[in-house]
């Protein structure tokens, strides 16, 4: 294969049941639960009521797998800020962990982060494999009414960087 700059890229990880998030740069730290789609056909969040909660779209693949994996949580709840509150301040070349059942770490470096419209989300764009291990971690954003909620969605991007 031709060198270039993704050529000391980890080898992707088996299947395993995501564990936990942290990203250090913004002092998240929390337990992930396995979600699946909503009525409305969108990927589903953890109970607002936890707000240290995140979780794993069991509809694609776990974290550090070829593919794209997705962790979802909310950005507040009725009482104050929840997981993903500061996802806006990450920069590139940030880093996410997320903890393995199988005692692994797959560790993400961020390379984008986008604000979309819920009405103009681009799914493909989003969840799309690009063929190697990546992480999106999503949460509301954009303007915020009391009847709609949040108008958009933030999107990390991120691609597999380590395992430990």
């Amino acid at each position: 294969s031709q060198g270039g700059t993704f050529s000391n890229l980890p080898t992707p990880l088996p299947y395993s049941v995501a564990d936990r998030v942290r990203i250090p740069s913004i002092r998240v730290d929390a337990p992930i639960m396995p979600v699946g789609l909503d009525l409305d056909g969108w990927v589903d969040a953890p109970p607002p009521d936890d707000p240290n909660l995140a979780g794993w779209f069991t509809g694609a693949v776990s974290p550090g797998e070829k593919g794209t994996a997705v962790i979802d949580g909310h950005v507040d709840n009725t009482r104050g800020p929840a997981v993903f509150y500061g996802l806006g301040a990450l920069k590139k070349g940030n880093r996410i962990e997320v903890q393995r059942k199988d005692g692994k770490t797959a560790v993400f470096e961020i390379y984008g982060i986008e604000v979309f419209a819920k009405n103009n989300f681009p799914g493909d764009r989003v969840y799309a494999s690009k063929g190697s291990p990546e992480l999106r971690v999503i949460t509301c954003g954009g303007g915020f009414s009391k009847q709609h909620g949040y108008d958009g969605n933030v999107v990390v991007f991120a691609r597999l960087a380590e395992v430990r």
